[in-house]
């Protein structure tokens, strides 16, 4: 791969984790409306997935052509890691805090490293490792989890907190066999039409005609759809295309570096000195994992 396709690839994860960082300003609308917060993730796998059918409608029908054999990558992508990921996240802020359950989140990367070392025989090297390292130490501080510290917790809460990171990776694994034989709107698209095909039946959405004539409302629904989710995902897509699922992994944690800022900047939080600690240490990593040679562990 020449270089400019090795920056643009990081182009696309960086903007791709940008937009996923600004999804609380679409939750925090969307909560004050009254919206659990399964109900708000139904509406914005099935306004995504409404959104991505009539593109692909309108670009290229044959975008939505699949093997039926190749279901299983989409009930990957779609059922085992947006469904089972959302649902463990949310099981995980109920059983312990919000920012470990934020941190287990994170612990994603590492699981797309050790999987894409089997699946996809990609090399584990000092790099990426030293990257897992900073990172998680990075996450650590951005989430307050320290200096803070964690008291009385609760080992359900934890395993269901590793099991989010797990689900989360799951997407660039199923994620990047599907994009050896479909187009990055293809995987995407099929992606949230199987996660609105389970979302919907079992959320308990249940939406009153009044919820929905405000314009507000529908604002931050399409908003909510499209931004952090649509596009968000189809740029993060098109760079796990070009590079390697553990490098897109890892480089996408400037996630939580957004959301903090955002927090800072839009709902006037405090940045403390750890967290620019931890912002730093989370972009240490993402330069070093960019780095394509990289001795491999043996």
């Amino acid at each position: 791969m020449s270089d400019s396709k090795h920056r643009l690839a990081y182009i696309y994860v960086f903007l791709g984790a940008a937009l996923w960082g600004i999804i609380g300003l679409f939750i925090e609308e969307l909560s004050q409306a009254g919206f659990s917060a399964f109900q708000i993730v139904t509406l914005r796998v099935v306004s995504a997935s409404v959104m991505l059918v009539l593109f692909v409608v309108l670009k290229n029908t044959e975008l939505l052509k699949i093997d039926l054999k190749d279901s299983m990558s989409f009930i990957g992508t779609g059922i085992f890691s947006i469904v089972f990921f959302n649902w463990a996240y949310f099981t995980a802020i109920e059983e312990v805090s919000l920012s470990v359950a934020v941190l287990l989140l994170y612990t994603g990367p590492a699981f797309v490293v050790i999987l894409s070392r089997f699946f996809f025989k990609e090399p584990m090297t000092s790099r990426k490792v030293g990257a897992l390292v900073l990172t998680l130490l990075g996450c650590v501080l951005v989430v307050k989890v320290f200096p803070i510290g964690i008291e009385h917790v609760s080992w359900y809460g934890i395993s269901v907190g590793l099991g989010s990171g797990f689900g989360y990776a799951l997407y660039s694994i199923f994620g990047k066999h599907a994009l050896k034989k479909y187009h990055p709107l293809t995987v995407i698209t099929y992606t949230f039409v199987f996660a609105s095909a389970v979302m919907l039946p079992v959320s308990g959405i249940a939406i009153s005609t009044s919820d929905l004539q405000s314009t507000h409302v529908w604002m931050n629904i399409l908003g909510l759809g499209f931004f952090p989710t649509a596009l968000a995902y189809y740029l993060y897509t098109m760079g796990l295309s070009m590079v390697e699922s553990g490098r897109a992994s890892i480089a996408a944690t400037v996630e939580p570096l957004v959301a903090t800022l955002l927090g800072v900047f839009v709902f006037n939080d405090v940045l403390t000195a750890f967290q620019v600690v931890g912002m730093l240490l989370v972009l240490a990593a993402v330069v070093l994992v960019q780095f394509k040679n990289a001795d491999t562990l043996k």
